[in-house]
């Protein structure tokens, strides 16, 4: 089950996978149209429930609490073997917490933890109670759950797998570019709150890119909030579907995006990236008063230990801030590669080139399933 559209393209992949490997395997979910896709429509409703922050959490209580009963009743009523609850921490872990009240025989197995090195280790104990296997991307990540006897996996990050060479010069000749011309990635985020808050921050910081230079500025917009970004954009702005999106990546001069998993989609493409994000104010005070730990957000920088990208946050996240680090990424190719040079090199300590996440857990799954019980061992 997934809540939002990136679980929702986990949720696929891993379905594509377990049917490859066993195809007599039932499967049912609660997803998104990629879940859909690969044959597995979903059981329950999950629109409105890709919230971000206190504030917004809030006010979707309502529509999260029917989709976790919504869910909860279509599991115990499927009688699985194994449940897989897909990011999502809120959601999937009201879910693990209602199946295991009314069926606690049946297996729970969270793919993609909560980020307890970077906010609110606690949920490393809850999580523990909740179910029977971790699937997580880092190996940093263990640690924290071996205190509480949770047995833990490694895929890696799934956007590594899921990596397809993008057509960059195909791009540019269906859209009518040049191969001379600049082109500004704008990725604004894959929820209403991030398109909200972000969404006109970073549109702002291209348009003053654009006022010195003749630079074509494009966005991919996901079909969830495709009518949110349309609405959002300047006119001038390119906007292209989902399946677009490698093609996109890979055309672009430099992309201007929210945090999460899309900037290592684009560094997978070989282009540069300049990250900001915004949360709620009210949200933004607690977490950074009490909970935020990382140095960093984004998932390349984690594992870098360094700014590889260069990433604004909250009071930072400004036009003027991200402007002024893009500006010589578009001007001068030696610092373009050098970026390059070190996103590669940070996608490499993230795993690049391994066993594809999707695989990985997908035998996971199914371990879990025929055992009767979790992996005992660490598996990376």
């Amino acid at each position: 089950m997934a809540a939002e559209s990136s679980g929702d393209a986990l949720g696929a992949d891993l379905a594509h996978v377990l049917r490859e490997r066993d195809g007599s395997l039932d499967i049912q979910g609660v997803g998104g149209p990629l879940m859909a896709e690969q044959g597995v429509p979903s059981q329950a409703d999950i629109k409105g429930l890709a919230v971000l922050g206190f504030i917004d959490g809030l006010l979707a209580y309502s529509r999260v609490k029917a989709a976790v009963n919504a869910t909860v009743t279509a599991v115990l009523k499927a009688k699985p073997g194994v449940v897989v609850l897909i990011d999502s921490w809120g959601f999937t872990l009201r879910v693990a917490q209602g199946v295991r009240a009314a069926a606690p025989e049946i297996k729970l197995v969270k793919y993609i933890g909560p980020q307890v090195w970077a906010t609110r280790p606690g949920r490393a104990k809850t999580l523990a109670a909740a179910v029977d296997h971790l699937i997580c991307i880092h190996d940093f990540e263990v640690p924290f759950y071996e205190p509480y006897g949770l047995a833990c996996t490694v895929c890696g990050h799934p956007a590594l797998g899921r990596y397809t060479p993008g057509d960059g010069p195909a791009l540019r000749a269906r859209q009518g570019f040049t191969a001379k011309e600049k082109i500004i990635l704008v990725l604004p985020g894959s929820r209403s709150a991030e398109i909200r808050r972000i969404g006109p921050t970073l549109w702002a910081a291209a348009e003053m890119l654009d006022r010195d230079r003749d630079v074509r500025i494009i966005t991919v917009a996901a079909n969830s909030v495709r009518d949110q970004v349309t609405a959002q954009v300047p006119a001038a702005v390119r906007i292209l579907d989902e399946n677009e999106k490698e093609d996109a990546f890979a055309a672009a001069t430099v992309a201007l995006a929210a945090s999460g998993t899309v900037t290592t989609e684009v560094a997978l493409q070989g282009t540069p990236v300049v990250v900001g994000y915004k949360l709620g104010w009210i949200t933004w005070a607690i977490i950074r008063a009490f909970l935020f730990k990382s140095k960093y957000a984004s998932l390349m920088n984690v594992a870098a230990d360094a700014e590889v990208a260069p990433e604004f946050i909250q009071t930072k996240c400004t036009p003027e801030n991200i402007a002024t680090a893009a500006a010589p990424l578009l001007d001068s190719e030696d610092a373009r590669e050098a970026q390059i040079r070190a996103q590669d090199e940070a996608l490499a300590k993230m795993g690049r080139g391994g066993t594809p996440a999707a695989e990985i857990a997908a035998d996971t799954v199914l371990r879990v399933m025929k055992s009767g019980g979790p992996v005992t061992e660490t598996a990376t």
